[in-house]
């Protein structure tokens, strides 16, 4: 019983994880952009604007000016992690979910 239950696990986790691209005839309809190497307008504009904050010459500023600029480019930073298009599976959510799944059979 205990052989049927683990072939089993085995055959569904195989079919699982089947790439959809593979059978792909066409493109998908809905994508937004055509070209997947075309980068968007805001994201342009924020890799801009990081680009003249490293051009500019910070021994001039004061303190209070770098921290605005710091900040800044925190921000920008966090902006630009949060545009990643996709969704990321960690390998160690993968093997908890593998576990309840051997635990709960």
């Amino acid at each position: 019983m205990k052989k049927l239950a683990l072939y089993t696990m085995i055959m569904i986790t195989s079919l699982t994880f089947v790439p959809t691209q593979a059978f792909a005839k066409e493109k998908n309809p809905l994508a937004v952009s055509t070209n997947p190497n075309e980068v968007p307008a805001e994201v342009k504009v924020l890799l801009l604007r990081l680009d003249e904050i490293k051009a500019i010459d910070k021994s001039e500023l004061n303190a209070s000016d770098r921290k605005a600029l710091r900040k800044e480019v925190r921000d920008i930073k966090s902006t630009l992690k949060s545009t990643g298009n996709g969704v990321y599976f960690s390998v160690g959510a993968i093997i908890i979910v593998i576990l309840l799944l051997i635990l709960l059979v």
